[in-house]
């Protein structure tokens, strides 16, 4: 088990509770002598913890009488924390089979190792007994039965159902012979981060866990590097979550002088240069005295998900996803845990949020599912809420515990850890293809590099995706100085708007249409040359929206108004004109007039706004100042538009 994931307990019957059960029994299930002296021998190895050396005394109990419950008992809870699951299966098969009412908890235990190793009918059959024998059950215990009942069902059809999965080792460029876990990837798909162990000579060859980066260069992962201080350090860093644009990455880092709990979330930002920042911790409210780790960051920078594990009296270990909201005043706010549809009294770990920020994984073992820590999929409902978790089925999930996954930005792989025989050593990393069902929404994104359009030097410009329908800002930052460059995420099912703007520069607008789900995936790759306002130079406005024939504003053109008119207002020495366009379809004279009406409804919304009257025109043109081919609706679509010229 890495660092970065909190202790899962599994509770057995042990010896020393089972030895003050028995000693309040008048006399052992056996009357032989040498059995009894064999078997408080190996009592007394395990009250010295020696585990191994108890075991042959155990034997030596059972050779001298076979129907010595107790004996079978202790060794299978000897194997039982040894991991040997089948051999302690074998051992409270037979104390049961000896008898069934002697200790009926063993049906429990029995029951619950049957479904560890995913015998799924036995297990069943074992908490029916068990439920059926026992007296005096409390009433945590029947639940807790009862979920495993589920589980045992669940577990039946899921073996008779498979999904689809077919893992592929994704190579020597990212695995090693360390181990490798918990990716996170850009989300153009260029660029993987991972989370490496490895033996390290600086610190006298012990194991330690860094950051490893690989690029994808003609559909091969190249070898991973390490980018080296002060990203990575002595420490330990792990369970990464880089944003979409690769300039930011989250991460947990346990036991650090500067920690406020045992394990807290840090945060390094790239460079213009190249380079990462010394990473920090988030502090409060995000970091607590409690465990805070595995954070995922949203695509639109907003939301930052993690677990937290604690402990309380009533519940004891508890683990859940918790959210945050980076906020106006470039604060955190108050970390809330989510819903119940999602949290549950078990483990929750591994959250995963998809760049189209509407589909959430994660694994629980306290959701039905095959027995251990499963991978579940939440989709986002219209009030805002998670909707109830989908199990992702077998064989993605077995009987052990499965996490850590990862979904591409398109929707199509799953990344995961395992030590599967095909591996370069220890935990690798594997990819598979993710069967429809479980897919998230998918995502196109933007790319683009912003430059002066005289000189064709970058520009650090401010850009803005904003939800057409309703207006709301999605995402908003700055673009990269060096480069002037920005990669933002585009998830369907929304119609976006793109601003970007620069003092003394012209705005720049475009328009996405990412509505329907059968939405292109593909990324939009720009170029954008932003003008000074000098006389004849033009804009597009390409978010003003009319109905078919008709020139009343839409309300979706709201955005594109205010950023016309808050460009107006920084410019107050610039006179513009408005013009109407048109294709050359239908009646030339209708098109005319048309085209004047829809210039004067932006002109009459300017005016209202308070721009003073003096400072604009309006004129329509119809079709005789087309900018593209009337021959298809691809140049007709540009040839209607709205957009206005510095006089």
């Amino acid at each position: 088990m890495n660092k970065f994931s909190l202790p899962l307990v599994v509770c057995f019957l042990f010896t020393l509770i089972s030895n003050q059960l028995f000693a309040q029994l008048p006399k052992y299930s056996t009357t032989n002598k040498g059995a009894i002296n064999a078997y408080e021998d190996g009592a007394k190895q395990l009250d010295g913890g020696n585990f191994d050396k108890a075991i042959p005394y155990f034997e030596k109990a059972i050779n001298k009488d076979s129907l010595f419950i107790e004996a079978h008992m202790v060794l299978g809870d000897i194997y039982a924390e040894k991991d040997n699951f089948e051999k302690a299966i074998s051992c409270y098969n037979k104390a049961a089979n000896i008898n069934p009412t002697f200790f009926p908890n063993n049906f429990f235990l029995l029951g619950d190792l049957q479904l560890r190793v995913g015998k799924y009918e036995d297990a069943k059959k074992s908490f029916t007994s068990y439920l059926k024998i026992a007296q005096g059950i409390p009433e945590e215990k029947k639940v807790r039965t009862n979920r495993k009942l589920d589980n045992c069902d669940f577990g039946i059809n899921a073996l008779k159902n498979p999904v689809a999965f077919n893992p592929k080792n994704m190579g020597p460029g990212v695995n090693s012979e360390g181990g490798e876990y918990y990716p996170s990837m850009t989300v153009d798909q260029k660029e993987l981060i991972i989370t490496r162990r490895f033996k390290d000579e600086r610190i006298g060859n012990q194991e330690q866990e860094d950051f490893y980066f690989s690029k994808l260069k003609d559909s091969v992962w190249q070898r991973a590097i390490n980018p080296g201080p002060p990203l990575n350090s002595l420490l330990n860093e792990g369970a990464p979550s880089v944003s979409a644009d690769g300039k930011l990455v989250f991460f947990a880092a346990c036991e650090r002088p500067d920690g406020k709990g045992k394990c807290d979330i840090y945060l390094s930002q790239l460079m213009a240069d190249g380079s990462w920042t010394k990473p920090f911790n988030l502090g409060a409210p995000i970091n607590t005295g409690a465990w805070e780790t595995q954070p995922s960051f949203s695509s639109d920078g907003k939301t930052l998900y993690f677990i937290r594990g604690y402990s309380t009296r009533e519940k004891g270990q508890v683990q859940d996803i918790y959210s945050s909201t980076f906020q106006a005043d470039m604060t955190w706010s108050v970390p809330v845990p989510l819903s119940d549809s999602i949290n549950t009294d078990g483990v929750e770990e591994s959250v995963f949020i998809h760049p189209d920020n509407q589909t959430l994984y994660f694994s629980s073992d306290g959701h039905t599912g095959m027995g251990g820590l499963d991978i579940f999929v939440s989709r986002r409902l219209p009030n805002g809420r998670w909707g109830v978790p989908m199990n992702l089925g077998y064989p993605i999930n077995t009987s052990s515990n499965e996490n850590s996954m990862m979904v591409s930005p398109d929707g199509k792989k799953a990344y995961f850890s395992s030590n599967r025989k095909d591996g370069y050593g220890d935990l690798d990393l594997y990819s598979f293809d993710l069967y429809k069902e479980a897919q998230p929404l998918l995502v196109s994104y933007i790319r683009a590099k912003v430059t002066d359009a005289a000189s064709g030097n970058p520009l650090a410009a401010k850009f803005e995706i904003i939800d057409v329908e309703t207006g709301n800002v999605v995402l908003s930052n700055t673009t990269d100085k060096r480069r002037g460059e920005f990669l933002a995420c585009l998830p369907a099912g929304k119609n976006y708007m793109l601003n970007v703007n620069k003092e003394t520069y012209l705005f720049y607008s475009d328009y996405f249409e990412c509505k329907e789900a059968n939405d292109k995936q593909s990324a939009y790759d720009l170029l954008i040359k932003l003008r000074q306002p000098v006389a004849g130079e033009k804009v597009v406005l390409k978010n003003i929206f009319f109905d078919v024939n008709k020139f009343d504003l839409k309300k979706e053109s709201d955005a594109e108004l205010g950023k016309l008119m808050a460009f107006l207002k920084n410019s107050p020495a610039i006179k513009i004109e408005i013009s109407g366009h048109t294709d050359n379809t239908g009646d030339k004279k209708a098109n005319l007039i048309l085209s004047e009406s829809r210039a004067k409804a932006v002109y009459d919304f300017l005016i209202k706004q308070g721009i003073v009257a003096t400072r604009l025109t309006y004129k329509g043109y119809g079709d005789t100042k087309s900018i593209a081919d009337n021959i298809n609706e691809t140049g007709r679509a540009q040839n209607r538009r709205t957009e206005f010229t510095i006089l």
